[in-house]
Order: structure tokens, then sequence, then C-alpha cells
């Protein structure tokens, strides 16, 4: 159970450490962020805040209410993603990938409930 829980909550971490990096430093996911309508100020607001939900994620000693904001925020975040890039017309493997990580965070969410509760 821990194993499950642990590998689907450091793949969602390292994919959104991944996307803030790149929200950040990489010239064509700027630009790409900006063709999707979004201003540079909420690009780094992202950014900072998918920063927070890895550090409140990975640290076991966060309370549990607190995971929960952060997971409804990550999934919150994929799912406006899927809504940009569908508004903008991209390729629908883009929505393929989003909701496959809203399945992994959904698993880690699932079996950090079953840790606590045994």
């Amino acid at each position: 159970m821990k194993e499950m829980y642990w590998s689907t909550t450091i793949l969602i971490a390292l994919f959104l450490l991944w996307s803030a990096y790149t929200y950040l430093f990489s010239k064509p996911t700027i630009i790409g962020v900006r063709e999707l309508g979004f201003p540079d100020h909420f690009r780094i607001q992202l950014a900072v805040l998918k920063i927070i939900a890895v550090v409140i994620l990975l640290i076991p000693q966060v309370p549990i209410q607190v995971k929960e904001w952060a997971y409804s925020g990550v999934i919150l975040f994929f799912i406006t993603a899927i809504v940009a890039h569908t508004a903008h017309k991209d390729p629908f493997v883009i929505t393929i990938i989003n909701l496959v990580l809203i399945g992994i965070t959904i698993t880690s969410n699932t079996y950090l409930h079953r840790i606590v509760n045994n």
C-alpha cells in the first residue's frame, strides 16, 4: 500500500516540479502559456503553487487536511489545463495526458487515506 502511495505521489511531484521549472525558465513554455491567453503573473503564480504543492505532498508530517487542499489544487490545475488546451484547439493527446495525471493524483490521494485509516 505504501509503495503505491509513494510511487504515485513521487510521479505527481516530479511532473509538478518539471512543469514549474518550464513555466519559469523554458522560453517555448512561457510563449505557449501566453498563447493560451494567460498573463505572465498567472504563469509565475502557478509555478510557485506547484512547488508549494510538491512540498506539502512529500512531507509526511503535513496534516491530511492540508494535503487535501494540495490534491484539490493539483486536480484543478489539470482541469484548467484541459479547458485551456481544448479552447486553444491543441492536440487531444494533451487532454489524455492530463486525464492520466488526474488519475494518478486520485490514486495517490486514495492510498494516502488507506494508509492513514489502517
